[in-house]
């Protein structure tokens, strides 16, 4: 049985993309079950940031470009102003985890904002990068005029609320686990050991006997 690992994100969280790496890390090699799940720092009609403001300036310069220094990630405050919502990102995150191109769509979007600056908030934009992971541009585009994926988006964000999830990334391993924000690899990869069903006595002798 593996261990499932729900990250809750947002596509305009840098430290989203900050920590895939030692989120990968952790989990290489292991029998785990990945879930990325959407949750909205800033939802409509709260006004979204501006990267020339002074807050996004400030949290760059002094967090955010020197922890990806010192993890080697690429990553770039994106141009886009003010930053695009990510609600119509999330749904489409919906229609590709239905055809089982949820993590791959969830990485490319990150990549997209933040290593291409491209608006994720444009249904255009959208359906190039989904097109581009081979998923079916028309119809991928018609869900999201036609809002197909609102309601499983919005239960998604009730899972959120839930767990009391007011941070991102926040990670929960089998359940039971918690780490918010980027974690280190070493200390998520021992909760996800810790987590895995230990095999019962015995087990391992085979129907003979040892």
């Amino acid at each position: 049985m593996s261990v499932h690992v729900q990250i809750w994100s947002d596509y305009v969280c840098p430290f989203c993309l900050l920590a895939k790496k030692p989120i990968d890390e952790a989990v290489d090699g292991l029998d785990v079950e990945v879930e990325w799940m959407p949750f909205e720092l800033r939802a409509e009609p709260v006004p979204a940031l501006r990267p020339e403001g002074d807050y996004l300036q400030g949290v760059w310069q002094r967090v955010v470009y020197p922890m990806a220094r010192r993890m080697g990630v690429d990553i770039h405050l994106p141009a886009v102003s003010p930053q695009p919502y990510s609600r119509l990102a999330f749904e489409g995150y919906q229609y590709a985890k239905e055809h089982g191109l949820g993590t791959a769509y969830n990485d490319r979007i990150l990549r997209a904002f933040f290593q291409d600056g491209l608006d994720i908030g444009d249904p255009d934009v959208l359906t190039g990068l989904a097109a581009e992971l081979g998923l079916p541009a028309q119809d991928y585009r018609a869900a999201l005029d036609g809002g197909t994926y609102r309601q499983a988006h919005q239960a998604a964000l009730g899972q959120a609320q839930a767990r009391e999830i007011t941070v991102v990334p926040t990670i929960l391993v089998g359940g039971r686990h918690r780490v918010e924000g980027v974690p280190d690899a070493g200390e998520l990869r021992r909760a996800v050991e810790d987590a895995l069903p230990r095999p019962r006595a015995g087990a391992a002798c085979g129907i003979s006997g040892c």
